[in-house]
């Protein structure tokens, strides 16, 4: 590859640093960092800024800080805290000793606001907060000066650090930049910098009373850490200019910051908001279920830090938001999983087939690959017996014409043991199969006839004497739309779009007995059925697993037809 294309192959925040380096701007220093608001769990959208901040750093020998913007009190905790520093490591990241608060800068956040002030840069503002709003203006039309914006110097030291004190209640004053009410780019219409807040923080506890906004906090503590690539979502293009204000303006160190796509996919929301209601509101069983597109959720249904790297890697680094197809990251999984999980046999909906032939004490322990993607991955004994289960679908009384599985009359290779031929149809009184009665070729061991004859099928199987019982959840896409905001009728919300199958319990499937001692976390793929994770749920009394993904992407075939 030329260097030309090898430039044209890069993203464009990478490209920003290759000139960077080559010109020697921040002395060849490459330091990022993922700030996020302990306010909630970490979502797929997240994962990419983090893969990208904490992947750029190392690619070119560089930093990552990890820093919690902890400016809004009544939203954050302590276990947001703890939940990203766990997920952010589950990914594959480490910020070493470079975990950073924005609380530890409250006290030179506070002075660098006393020097605006001095300035004649910053002003106490004792409108409301409606009034504020209005006096903006909009993007055709100027704002309207506070009738305080031209308090005194003093005067607004006095009033700032009477805030400080405490003296004031929620909303009786503000502080605000002083910039220019004209402004084409309304945010540098005199934002707020500080509200008045009597709520405990999690770290500070009632040390302050005021806190500062996001806006006036973000660029400053990139500035204090010596940041010089602040990486963040398109979203914040616009506050760019307010974040260069800041910066300018107290004569501070001045980190670039570089906007790129954030993450969208199908079939699901990113919003924390929206995932908020739906656990609020018991759409789904909490942060960590499987069908939500947290992190905590994605791991507790078997996807591995590697295929959501793999995802982050291939939707690439762009200046125009889009939404990926949910089957991304379905096959980034499908393919991790190939690789390396163990294969294990195991049947969800149970019929009973009995070998008529076969003698009833009789046990035989057959050899089967563990997987074949792996040649050092071995092999496993499987115990086979008179009675087995099969999938209830792998059989058919009646079967159309292209239906090649089981049927009366009709031969078929079990998965590493032996042909069986149909019989006998075992029916109820009310005319339901409950079982199968077969015979089985003893000359077929292994799955293959010495006689050279053929079948067209292979079924896996359970031995019945010998098969676990287990709960399996079948997870789907959480939305039954690709838009979950697209809502026909105006009488309904985003919430009716949800998916009322996006899980089916099936309450006892039938395992092979490896599985026996699985625990919590590991992944198997379900022969011909897909892939598995055992829930944190599992107990040795019950084992629960989770269907992670199918082993094709289902709802695209079932859109084509």
């Amino acid at each position: 590859m030329t260097e030309n294309e090898n430039a044209e192959s890069r993203d464009f925040v990478r490209q920003i640093i290759d000139e960077d380096q080559k010109t020697g701007k921040w002395d060849g220093r490459v330091h990022t960092r993922f700030p996020p608001e302990p306010n909630g769990y970490l979502h797929i959208g997240h994962a990419k800024s983090i893969c990208l901040n904490f992947g750029i750093a190392e690619e070119f020998d560089g930093r990552t800080n990890l820093r919690f913007d902890d400016t809004n009190p009544e939203k954050e905790d302590t276990e947001y805290v703890e939940s990203i520093k766990e997920d952010i490591r589950w990914l594959g990241f480490d910020w070493q000793d470079r975990l950073f608060f924005a609380s530890d800068y409250f006290g030179q956040l506070y002075e660098w606001a006393e020097q605006l002030i001095r300035n004649d840069k910053a002003y106490v503002c004792s409108l409301p907060l409606d009034e504020i709003r209005a006096g903006r203006g909009t993007p055709s039309s100027a704002g309207t000066n506070s009738p305080h914006r031209d308090r005194t110097v003093d005067e607004n030291l006095d009033l700032f650090r009477r805030m400080k004190a405490g003296e004031f209640p929620e909303g009786a004053h503000v502080l605000r930049a002083k910039i220019d009410m004209a402004h084409p780019h309304m945010l540098l219409r005199d934002p707020i910098m500080y509200r008045i807040r009597h709520v405990e923080h999690h770290r500070t506890g009632s040390e302050w009373c005021i806190y500062p906004t996001y806006d006036y906090t973000h660029g400053q503590s990139d500035a204090l850490e010596g940041i010089t690539h602040s990486i963040c979502t398109l979203e914040f293009e616009n506050h760019r200019p307010l974040y260069d204000w800041y910066c300018e303006t107290l004569g501070i160190h001045h980190p670039q910051q570089i906007e790129f796509n954030r993450l969208n996919l199908t079939y699901t929301v990113m919003s924390k908001r929206r995932l908020l209601e739906l656990v609020n509101e018991g759409h789904v069983g909490g942060w960590d279920d499987p069908r939500m597109p947290t992190l905590r959720g994605l791991r507790r249904r078997g996807y591995t830090p590697a295929a959501i790297r793999n995802l982050c890697t291939h939707v690439g680094v762009t200046k125009h938001n889009a939404v990926a197809d949910m089957v991304l990251l379905e096959n980034s999984i499908r393919e991790d999983l190939n690789r390396t999980a163990p294969r294990r046999m195991a049947v969800l909906n149970p019929i009973k087939v009995v070998l008529t032939n076969y003698p009833e004490d009789q046990e035989d322990l057959l050899d089967a690959v563990n997987n074949p993607e792996d040649e050092g991955a071995g092999t496993r004994s499987v115990p086979f017996s008179r009675e087995l289960w099969i999938e209830r679908d792998d059989f058919m009384e009646d079967p159309p014409k292209k239906f090649f599985r089981l049927a009366p009359g009709r031969e078929v290779r079990l998965r590493y043991a032996y042909f069986i031929r149909c019989e006998e149809v075992i029916k109820d009184e009310d005319g339901n199969i409950t079982e199968l009665h077969c015979t089985v070729d003893p000359d077929t061991r292994g799955g293959n006839a010495p006689d050279g004859r053929k079948v067209k099928a292979t079924l896996h199987w359970v031995s019945a004497r010998h098969a676990v019982p287990a709960e399996v959840r079948l997870y789907d896409h959480l939305f039954a739309v690709e838009d979950p905001d697209e809502v026909e009728e105006e009488s309904k919300d985003w919430k009716s779009n949800l998916n009322p199958d996006s899980l089916h319990v099936v309450e006892t499937a039938w395992l092979e007995p490896s599985l026996s001692d699985s625990q919590s976390g590991e992944r198997y793929q379900f022969e011909r059925l897909g892939y598995f994770c055992v829930d944190a749920d599992s107990s040795n009394d019950q084992l629960v697993f989770n269907r992670t993904v199918t082993l094709r992407d289902s709802w695209a075939r079932a859109r084509r037809k």
